[in-house]
Parts: C-alpha cells; sequence; structure tokens
C-alpha cells in the first residue's frame, strides 16, 4: 500500500505541476493590461482619423453640390437665353426702339441674376485660337484668311460655365 500510495503522490504532484504549467502558458499568453490599453488607443486613434477624413470629404462633397446645385436649372434655361439673344437681333433689324429698350431691360435682368447665381458666358469670338478643351468644333472650312487657319472663324452657339466647371461648351467652326 505504500508504494501505492507513493505512485498516487507522485500523481498528485505530477498534475499539480502540469497545471501551473498550463497557467503560465495561459498567463505568457494574455496581453498585459499596458498591452491591451495600447491596442486600445491605436483602435480610437484609427477610429478618430478614420472620422476626420469622413468629415473632410463629406464638407469637400457639400461645397461641390452647393457650387453646381443649379446646374440641371441653368442647362434649360441656356436654349432660352439663346432664343432671347436671337430675337433681340431681329428687333434690332426692325428698328422698333421701343420694343427693344423693354426687351434689353428684361434680358439684361435675366443675365444679372443668373450671374449673380455663377453662370458665366465662356468667352469665345472670332479669330480666337481654337481650345479642344474649352471649345466644340462643328465644322472645318476653308479660312478665308491665312491668319485664321487654326482659328475660330464663328461661333454658331455661345458656352457657358456655372463656376469652375463649363455646362456648355461653345460650338465653333474653324479654318482649315
Amino acid at each position: 500500500m505504500s508504494k501505492t500510495k507513493e505512485n498516487t503522490e507522485e500523481k498528485e504532484v505530477k498534475v499539480e505541476e502540469t497545471q501551473q504549467e498550463e497557467t503560465k502558458q495561459e498567463v505568457a499568453k494574455e496581453p498585459t493590461l499596458e498591452e491591451q490599453v495600447q491596442q486600445e488607443r491605436d483602435k480610437f486613434l484609427r477610429l478618430f482619423a478614420e472620422f476626420e477624413n469622413y468629415k473632410k470629404r463629406t464638407s469637400k462633397e457639400r461645397i461641390e453640390l452647393f457650387k453646381t446645385a443649379n446646374q440641371e436649372l441653368m442647362t434649360v434655361l441656356l436654349p432660352i437665353m439663346d432664343d432671347f439673344d436671337r430675337g433681340l437681333a431681329e428687333i434690332r433689324k426692325d428698328g422698333e426702339s421701343e420694343l427693344l429698350t423693354g426687351m434689353d431691360l428684361i434680358n439684361s435682368k435675366l443675365k444679372t441674376t443668373l450671374s449673380q447665381k455663377g453662370l458665366e458666358e465662356v468667352d469665345s469670338k472670332a479669330g480666337d485660337v481654337f481650345d479642344a478643351e474649352i471649345h466644340e468644333a462643328i465644322t472645318q472650312i476653308p479660312a478665308p484668311s491665312e491668319d485664321l487657319k487654326g482659328k475660330i472663324v464663328d461661333v454658331v452657339e455661345k458656352g457657358y460655365k456655372l463656376g469652375d466647371k463649363i455646362i456648355r461648351y461653345p460650338k465653333v467652326v474653324i479654318g482649315q
């Protein structure tokens, strides 16, 4: 019996030793409080940086939206302005001064109001150098003179920009 008692005691000691080793390994596996605090701090800083980037991105998008919020309305009004200009040209030909004065007043108010909202005319006239980023060439004709080769011969339709963005390119005829 003494041998069995010794064996059981040895087994109990071995079990206790293995349990102590396992707890040491578990303690070694678990991060210390400092490591946990560092991990949480890192998570917080990353989350804070993501939020700051989100705020910057949304504010930039909001500014862009305000700049071009009227773009659809302005695009719809452009053909009406073209018709208005053609009508004024015909009234000038007829020479009716009273009608011309009233129409000029309405035209200037309309253009002033639209310019206050950010609409600007793209400056293009005959003799300017053709720039593919600003102008839309609808056709090429033989240049009436040598100095008009590669330049604008005629502006068929005015171009407009809203803020810095061109919403309608001027349609031009260029000399070849």
